[in-house]
């Protein structure tokens, strides 16, 4: 059976499980470069996820200013975003 559970966690990620990663990435304040390379997903991917998670209160983006006076976004944890990255983190240790 462990052989089993082990192969299935490998093949593809869950919905849930991309955005409780990109929640995690996000945890602290991050750029969507970084997001994008931490979970492993294309531009495209990425814009669709963070789109839906700031749609839905659990990102809050933010501007920010680079050294060249450039403006770029920051994406953090909203109060509803920590609340479902506990709940996911618990129920992941619960299947475990």
């Amino acid at each position: 059976m462990a052989q089993v559970s082990k192969k299935i966690s490998l093949v593809h990620r869950s919905r849930i499980d991309i955005m409780g990663d990109i929640l995690k990435a996000a945890s602290k304040g991050a750029a969507k470069t970084h997001i994008m390379y931490e979970c492993y997903l294309s531009f495209t991917q990425l814009s669709a996820y963070l789109d839906y998670l700031v749609e839905r209160g659990l990102l809050a983006s933010h501007p920010r200013q680079s050294g060249n006076s450039q403006s770029f976004q920051t994406f953090k944890l909203t109060k509803k975003g920590e609340a479902f990255l506990k709940a996911y983190s618990d129920l992941k240790r619960l299947l475990v």
